[in-house]
């Protein structure tokens, strides 16, 4: 690696495109910039590829290495000449819903789909969305011709995209979203992505090539080096430097829980998703519907801004006066309830404003810890992250409710720091990652309240045939 050689890591999420240029050698971001993207479930993929111009603007050119972390499962159907065939499905296009069960059925049931895919797959993933094409839009998905993800796409575009002659790539953490990738094996099955576009086993698309954990992909024009990038929580957890023993509990609109492991997944009730990492290890993830969005709803109710409905929660003492709060607002993923609503149990006239914002507090905490026992793994310790992960009352009742120290790293674009650490190791050719300090973190203790778990477990139980 040239000494003082600075690498770009990019984040094209659902809201945005993010741009970090980081030294390489140790990981400390010198500039940053970001571009919106437009609102939807649906998105033309060149709308992302001009965020990223955007962006990137001014710092890509520095870069010698670049990677690509993206919003996991989203469908990019291309035709022959490579023109995109219909507007990206994002992960949050919940149309394919009913194609769950179609898909499982065709793979044998949950326990043999679990077993082929890792995960029994939810309306996210790229299987679902491609049967959902097969069967609604048939012209469109007789004319694809490959499919891609996000990053694999912007990943060819800064290769030159159609007509340059580069090849569309991924890496197994992405791959292990999309319902046609067997992550025990390291392999697409590509009879899967072909029955879901309704056609015969040997007539599937074309899909990107698997490149290896810090493998050159390509270049960009002006000679950077392109890492083979990687899915978002892949990313997250490349740039946190995730160890085991080690859970993540990422704290945004929806939560995610993941761990890094040496063995695959397969839960056959759905509950772990059975993902790859970006290192050769596996990420078993486990989800949340509702998570940030609890304390804003019930900001909004209280009519009061973060700071002071973090105030509101602290000036309670722990329980809420008795108050247990199932934040189930828009159906839930863990446990599987997708009809489900919020319920509140305890409540009486003498009831405070604080008490219900405690409980909000400690129901979101409750739910998280929920989703960490369902990976069945007994961490010691926990790294918070996320927009929520910043509200002083979550830091301060965490340790509490998941029942350890919990660690909250300093505010930073960490999915976008995993994409450029990702970089730095294809730059290097080393067989690891670089090792990058930790960053700045702060640990918060409290005394374990298994109480409130056992309250907010029995209230979980008593709701679960509602």
């Amino acid at each position: 690696m040239t000494e003082g050689a600075l690498v770009a890591g990019i984040d094209s999420s659902t809201q945005s495109t993010k741009v970090v240029l980081v030294r390489a050698s140790d990981g400390v971001v010198i500039d940053q910039a970001s571009a919106p993207h437009p609102p939807g479930t649906e998105v033309d993929p060149l709308f992302w590829w001009k965020a990223l111009q955007q962006a990137g603007s001014g710092l890509l050119e520095r870069a010698a290495a670049i990677g690509v972390g993206g919003q996991q499962h989203g469908m990019i159907a291309v035709d022959v000449a490579g023109a995109v065939v219909r507007p990206a499905l994002l992960w949050n296009d919940l149309r394919s819903a009913p194609q769950i069960d179609t898909v499982v059925a065709h793979l044998g049931g949950p326990n043999a789909c679990a077993g082929t895919i890792g995960s029994l797959p939810a309306a996210s993933f790229t299987v679902t969305k491609l049967r959902w094409m097969a069967e609604n839009e048939p012209g469109r998905a007789a004319a694809t011709a490959a499919v891609a993800l996000p990053h694999d796409w912007l990943t060819w575009m800064l290769a030159g995209g159609p007509g340059s002659g580069a090849e569309l790539t991924t890496d197994a953490g992405d791959a292990s979203g999309t319902g046609y990738y067997s992550p025990a094996r390291r392999e697409w099955l590509p009879e899967i992505a072909a029955w879901a576009l309704g056609r015969a086993a040997g007539d599937a698309p074309a899909l990107p090539r698997i490149a290896e954990p810090g493998q050159v992909v390509g270049r960009t024009a002006s000679g950077a080096v392109l890492a083979p990038g990687t899915g978002d929580n892949m990313a997250a957890a490349l740039g946190l430097g995730l160890e085991h023993g080690e859970v993540a509990v990422s704290i945004g609109t929806s939560g995610t829980v993941f761990c890094v492991s040496d063995v695959p997944s397969a839960d056959p009730e759905g509950l772990i998703a059975g993902f790859a990492d970006a290192t050769g290890r596996y990420l078993p993830l486990v989800c949340t519907i509702n998570a940030s969005k609890v304390l804003a709803v019930t900001a909004e109710l209280l009519g009061v801004g973060h700071e002071e409905f973090a105030e509101l929660a602290l000036a309670s003492a722990p329980g809420a006066g008795g108050l247990t709060f199932l934040p189930y607002l828009d159906g839930e993923r863990t446990p599987h309830r997708p009809q489900a609503t919020g319920v509140i149990r305890g409540l009486s006239s003498t009831t405070s404003r604080s008490e219900l914002a405690r409980a909000a507090v400690e129901a979101l905490l409750c739910s998280l810890a929920d989703a960490v026992d369902a990976l069945d793994v007994t961490p010691r310790r926990v790294l918070m992250i996320g927009g929520a992960a910043r509200n002083p009352a979550v830091q301060q009742l965490a340790p509490a409710i998941f029942g350890m120290d919990v660690v909250v790293p300093a505010a930073a674009e960490y999915v976008a720091l995993g994409a450029a650490r990702q970089a730095a190791w294809a730059l290097s050719g080393s067989a690891q990652p670089p090792h990058w300090p930790a960053a700045a973190a702060e640990t918060f203790t409290a005394t374990p309240a298994p109480d409130l778990r056992a309250r907010y477990g029995a209230l979980r139980e008593a709701t679960a045939e509602w």
